[in-house]
C-alpha cells in the first residue's frame, strides 16, 4: 500500500504534504480518530468516578479496545501509560498491560508470507519446528517460537503489513490534532507537542527497521557481557532482515506482577534492583540505553548474584545515546543533590539545557532547594521521580526551565523504569539504589571521569578538604546494605586509588588541602583520621567479612 512512500524515515513537513494532497486517506481516518477518542472520553467524564467495579473494569476494557481499534500509533500511547500506577488506575492497568504483547494476531499466512519474501525461503525449510500461532502479539508485530534444525528454540519477529504507511498517516493526524489541543492543555514544557510528535515518530521509524534492532542488540549486549544479573538474547542474522528478526529464545516470567513472580520464587525487590542499577549504568556509565522498559521487554529469570535478580531484555527498537558529556553532567547532577548543593545542580540545569546560559540563577538556586531539598528532607528514601516532575512542572510557569528534546527519551525511560518499579512494590523509590549506586562509583574512582568527580566532591573551591561529603558517601553506602560488610570493597577500591599509580592528583591533592596557608590543617587531618578509624576499624571490618561468608553468623 502506497508503496513509493514505504521509506523508512519521518519527515513531519513532507508527509504532511503527501497526506493533505489525499484527502480520501485522512478525511475517514481523521473521523474515525475522532469520533472513538470523542466516545471514549466521553464515557471516562460521566462515568470516570463511579465506585463499582463493574463499571470501572467495562471502562478498562473500552479504553482497551478503543487504543487496540486505533492501530499502532495509539497503542504505543497506551503502552507507556501501562507502566504508570501513579497516573493510571490499577484495575484500568491491569488491562492496559495487554498492549504490551497481548494485542490481536495479524493473519499467520501473511506472517508466512512477509517471513519467505524477507528470508527468500518458505519457513518449512528454514526451521525444523514452526508453529500455526505466534505466542504473543504486540503493536509492530508478532513473535513466534520456533526451532531449528540444531534443536535451539528461537523468538521470530514478524513485523505487521503496511506499518510504514499505517505510521506515517496516523502521526501526520496526530501532530495536527496535538498542534490544534495544545493551547487548550495546561501544559508548559519548554517545547511544543508537535516536536513530541516528531521525536515519537522518528524514534517508531527506528523500531520497524530490524536490522537496526538487531544492531542495537548486539551493541546493548556487548555492555553487560561480564553481567550475570542480565541476559541479552543472541541475534540469529541468518535468519533475519528488515521485518523479521530472530533471536535467541529467552524462558522467563514477565515482570507484569508482584504476585506471578512469587509464586516462580523469584523476588521482586531484586529483580527491581538489577533493573535499576542495569538502568543507571546505561544512563550514566555507557551512554546507551534501552528507551521502553515496560514489563513486556523485561523477563525474570532464575537465580541470584550477590543479591541481584537476574533479568532478561527484549525488543531493542527503541534505544537512544547520551553523549559523553551530558552523561558527565547527569553523574555531576547526582552528586550535587546528594550533597545537597544547589548551586552547582542548577550550573548542571544550564548545561543540560534545562536553563538557558544567560540566565540569572539566584532566585533558581533557593526554588531548587524547595522543590528537591524539600522533598528529600533527611530521608533519601523520600524522593519520589515523578513527584519532583510535578513539582518541576509547577516551575516551569514561574522560573526559564524547559525540557531539551534530547532528553525526552531519557524522561520516558526513568519514569517508565519508575513506574515498573512501583508497579511490582508501591513503596519502592528509585533514589534509594541511585545514591549508593553513584556512591560507590565515586569512591572506587575507577574511571579519570569519577576520579575528576571524587575530588569536587570532596574539596571545596578553596582547596580545602570536605571531611563531611566524604562521611556521607561512606553512609550511603553502608545504609544502603545495613551492614559494614558492604565498606569492604570501598576499603579496597580506596587504598588502591589512594597508593597507586591513578591516584597521585588525589594525593597532591590531599597534600596541598593538608598543608594550605603554610601550616599543617591538623583539624581536618584528625577529622579525616578519626573518621577513616570508626567507619574501617577491624572490629567492623572484620564482622562485615564474617557476614559476607556467612550472614547467619553476623
Amino acid at each position: 500500500m502506497e508503496g513509493q512512500w514505504a521509506h523508512l524515515r519521518y519527515y513531519p513537513v513532507a508527509d504532511r504534504r503527501w497526506l493533505l494532497l489525499r484527502p480520501w486517506i485522512w478525511i475517514p481516518r481523521l473521523l474515525v480518530i475522532l469520533w472513538t477518542l470523542g466516545s471514549l472520553a466521553l464515557s471516562l467524564i460521566t462515568q470516570g468516578n463511579s465506585r463499582d467495579q463493574r463499571v470501572q473494569r467495562r471502562l478498562a476494557q473500552r479504553i482497551l479496545s478503543s487504543l487496540t481499534s486505533l492501530g499502532p500509533c495509539f497503542i504505543k500511547v497506551g503502552q507507556a501509560l501501562s507502566t504508570r500506577p501513579d497516573l493510571v488506575r490499577r484495575d484500568w492497568l491491569e488491562e492496559l498491560t495487554k498492549l504490551q504483547d497481548d494485542l490481536p494476531p495479524f493473519s499467520h499466512d501473511q506472517a508466512l508470507a512477509i517471513l519467505q519474501e524477507e528470508l527468500g525461503a518458505p519457513a518449512a525449510s528454514l526451521f525444523a519446528q514452526f508453529p500455526d500461532y505466534p505466542v504473543a502479539a504486540a503493536s509492530l508485530g508478532q513473535v513466534y517460537k520456533a526451532r531449528l534444525h540444531d534443536g535451539h528454540w528461537v523468538a521470530v519477529k514478524i513485523q505487521r503489513p503496511d506499518l510504514p504507511f499505517l505510521l506515517r498517516r496516523d502521526l501526520v493526524l496526530l501532530r495536527a490534532l496535538a498542534v490544534l489541543v495544545a493551547p487548550l492543555l495546561p501544559l508548559n514544557l519548554g517545547f511544543g507537542l508537535g516536536e513530541i510528535i516528531d521525536e515519537f515518530g522518528s524514534t517508531l521509524f527506528e523500531e520497524i527497521d530490524y536490522r537496526l534492532e538487531a544492531d542495537n542488540a548486539e551493541r546493548f549486549a556487548g555492555f553487560f557481557a561480564a553481567s550475570p544479573q542480565v541476559t541479552v538474547p543472541a541475534v540469529e542474522r541468518s535468519l533475519s532482515s528488515r521485518r523479521v528478526l530472530t533471536t535467541t529464545w529467552i524462558e522467563g516470567v514477565k515482570m507484569q506482577s508482584r504476585r506471578e513472580l512469587e509464586s516462580h520464587l523469584l523476588d521482586p525487590t531484586a529483580l527491581i534492583r538489577t533493573g535499576v542499577i542495569a538502568g543507571l549504568q546505561q544512563l550514566l556509565e555507557f551512554g546507551y540505553f534501552h528507551a521502553d522498559p515496560h514489563p513486556g521487554n523485561l523477563f525474570a529469570l532464575p537465580g541470584q548474584t550477590d543479591g541481584m535478580g537476574h533479568v532478561g531484555y527484549v525488543d531493542f527498537g527503541m534505544m537512544d545515546s547520551l553523549s559523553n558529556e551530558d552523561r558527565l553532567t547527569l553523574t555531576g547532577a547526582v552528586v550535587h543533590l546528594i550533597n545537597r548543593d544547589f548551586e552547582a545542580l542548577a550550573k548542571d540545569f544550564v548545561a543540560l539545557g534545562f536553563l538557558n546560559p544567560s540566565t540569572d540563577l539566584t532566585p533558581i538556586v533557593p526554588a531548587l532547594e524547595e522543590v528537591l531539598g524539600g522533598t528529600l528532607g533527611e530521608n533519601v528514601g523520600n524522593f519520589n521521580f515523578k513527584a519532583i516532575t510535578d513539582r518541576f512542572s509547577e516551575l516551569m510557569y514561574d522560573y526559564p526551565f524547559r525540557v531539551p528534546s534530547r532528553f525526552a527519551l531519557i524522561i520516558r525511560a526513568v519514569v517508565a523504569q519508575e513506574g515498573l518499579a512501583m508497579r511490582l512494590n508501591p513503596q519502592f523509590r528509585i533514589i534509594r539504589v541511585a545514591y549508593p549506586y553513584v556512591a560507590r562509583r565515586l569512591l572506587a574512582g575507577d574511571t579519570a571521569e569519577m576520579r575528576e568527580k571524587l575530588m569536587e566532591v570532596i574539596f571545596d573551591r578553596q582547596g580545602r578538604l570536605r571531611v563531611e561529603r566524604l562521611e556521607n558517601l561512606l553512609a550511603v553506602v553502608e545504609s544502603d546494605s545495613g551492614s559494614a560488610g558492604d565498606l569492604l570493597p570501598v576499603a579496597r577500591d580506596g587504598l588502591r586509588l589512594l597508593f597507586g599509580r591513578e591516584g597521585s592528583s588525589l594525593r597532591q591533592r590531599l597534600l596541598l588541602s593538608l598543608v594550605a596557608d603554610d601550616r599543617l590543617n591538623t583539624d581536618d587531618l584528625q577529622a579525616l583520621l578519626q573518621l577513616l578509624g570508626s567507619r574501617f576499624s577491624p572490629r567492623r571490618l572484620a564482622t562485615g567479612l564474617l557476614s559476607r561468608l556467612n550472614p547467619l553468623a553476623a
